[in-house]
């Protein structure tokens, strides 16, 4: 068709082409709708990667004409103009498309169409709108505008034809009267008239593809000179943390912009770009050194062709190292845990920056995680060993004693008002009584969401001598203020006291504590 060989994956498009042809010939029913949304999507990648070599074939020639400048002038304009006129194309098939999806209802969250088994909207467009009519014109335009720029002797054939210029439709006496509209959109279900709008595209960028080698030969950039050709490997860094990235580029240092260099990497192939190969990958620690490195390395091969001795394969390796994470710690808590309350505790590590995000585990306790290191440990005995992971590596144990949670003291009121229990107080005025749990101080002060105190059980006796002469509750204590004399005394039995966690749970502790409040 265009004077040129054609590459495999062209091969496959006039294949695809022939099928879809043949398929919409026989006005396939709606069971092979699925077979061509496939056909359709195979179209669409194969055409993107079409694409992509097109663009790299013009920066290629770009390059080339930049090391003889205003000798190629002539021929870069040509390839800005060939490139320019199959964008257009492209986009005016690539509006159609969605045009036609958005008539029959769009697609759904998916991704899918929602409605593929319509048949309406690409007869409504097409044929009844002069759609298709617009559209051949366009696609033959496009033909011979691009034919200006091939060379002599090449002949691109029209891209839009009636059935009656069609090889595979001139015969058939139930297709060869149709016109290129009802040929490729009458009864056509919309997956269909998708594969038929991205064939073309296909073939626009077959057309660019003759057109772009035969411009590049003209400067030079289909010649394949290699003058010395040796792996190299370029590192951000030798030396990471481990569970950072380890990133690199490996490339050849003679390359040619003719060609795409085939790199793997542990089995797996490298995406190339400029002829370069970019590797990443997670590092995970080892056996560390006196110096706090773990000595690592890795293989990779780079295939390309040689115009002499055919395809090569190089072999490329690499050493880095990997520094053992180091972390410290950020708590008012420390140095030691209090048993079956909140310790807050915060881990930082500067060398981790943004990957700083480490997760606990381990026994002795509960560990709940906040967040960029913060983690609230909650001791279940008296001892705790929790292991520090971050991105799945163990980055060290830390151990710690645990303590139990000190009593709180006692603070008596009489009639509202703190009583010194040494002074004692008035036999006549005293009415009721009440009694204050406070925390430690200490505790308090590291802990306090868990130290929230007050007394549960409590009784009040008025003694005289030896003598009980009655008992109370706390609070109004009047029966017993009006037999109360000087000399005699309240006795306070503590027996209980609650304590609030950080959690909201409300634990009973027993309690002995007793208090004497003499009365004058």
């Amino acid at each position: 068709m265009a004077g040129a060989k054609e590459t495999p994956r062209q091969k496959m498009i006039g294949m695809m082409y022939l099928v879809l042809t043949a398929m919409l010939a026989l006005q396939v029913s709606s069971a092979l709708i699925e077979k061509f949304v496939l056909l359709n999507k195979s179209l669409e990648g194969s055409n993107a990667t079409s694409s992509s070599e097109n663009q790299r074939s013009i920066q290629s020639i770009r390059e080339k004409a930049a090391e003889k400048p205003g000798l190629y002038t002539d021929v870069l304009q040509s390839a800005d103009a060939v490139r320019k006129l199959t964008t257009e194309t492209y986009a005016d098939l690539d509006r159609i498309k969605n045009q036609l999806i958005q008539h029959s209802g769009g697609l759904d969250e998916q991704g899918n169409l929602k409605n593929p088994k319509d048949e309406e909207s690409a007869a409504l467009l097409m044929i009844t709108q002069n759609g298709g009519d617009n559209l051949k014109s366009r696609l033959n335009k496009f033909v011979g505008d691009i034919q200006k720029y091939a060379n002599p002797g090449t002949k691109f054939e029209p891209l839009a034809l009636d059935a009656s210029e069609n090889p595979l439709t001139a015969r058939d006496p139930e297709q060869r009267n149709k016109n290129f509209s009802q040929l490729n959109f009458g009864q056509t279900p919309l997956p269909a008239a998708l594969a038929v709008l991205s064939q073309k595209q296909a073939e626009v960028l077959r057309y660019e593809n003759v057109v772009l080698d035969q411009l590049a030969a003209k400067v030079g950039a289909k010649e394949l000179k290699f003058d010395k050709i040796f792996p190299v490997v370029s590192a951000k860094s030798n030396t990471v943390v481990a569970g950072m990235k380890y990133e690199a580029e490996m490339y050849l240092a003679a390359t040619s912009s003719a060609i795409t260099p085939r790199m793997s990497f542990n089995g797996g192939a490298v995406p190339v770009q400029n002829g370069r190969g970019k590797i990443e990958f997670r590092t995970t620690g080892g056996t560390y050194g006196p110096d706090g490195l773990a000595k690592k390395s890795w293989t990779a091969t780079i295939s390309y062709p040689d115009p002499t001795l055919g395809n090569r394969t190089e072999t490329v390796t690499g050493e880095y190292y990997v520094a053992k994470p180091s972390y410290s710690i950020q708590s008012s808590t420390l140095p030691a845990l209090y048993l079956a309350s909140a310790n807050r505790l915060q881990f930082i590590s500067p060398q981790m920056g943004a990957l700083w995000n480490p997760n606990f585990s381990g026994s002795g306790a509960s560990f709940i995680a906040g967040g960029q290191g913060k983690v609230t440990i909650v001791p279940t005995s008296r001892t705790v060993a929790m292991n520090v992971n971050n991105q799945g590596v163990t980055l060290g144990t830390e151990k710690f004693n645990v303590k139990r949670v000190p009593a709180p003291k006692f603070r008596v009121l009489g009639n509202g008002a703190q009583i010194d229990v040494r002074q004692g107080a008035a036999a006549s005025s005293l009415r009721s009584l009440s009694v204050q749990a406070v925390a430690d101080e200490d505790f308090a002060s590291t802990n306090p969401d868990d130290a929230r105190y007050r007394v549960g059980e409590a009784v009040v006796s008025l003694g005289r001598g030896s003598r009980r002469l009655g008992s109370t509750g706390l609070g109004n204590i009047s029966s017993l203020a009006s037999q109360a004399q000087p000399g005699d005394r309240y006795v306070i039995e503590i027996k209980s006291y609650q304590r609030l966690n950080f959690q909201g749970n409300t634990s009973s502790t027993p309690s002995s504590e007793i208090i004497t409040i003499p009365l004058n």
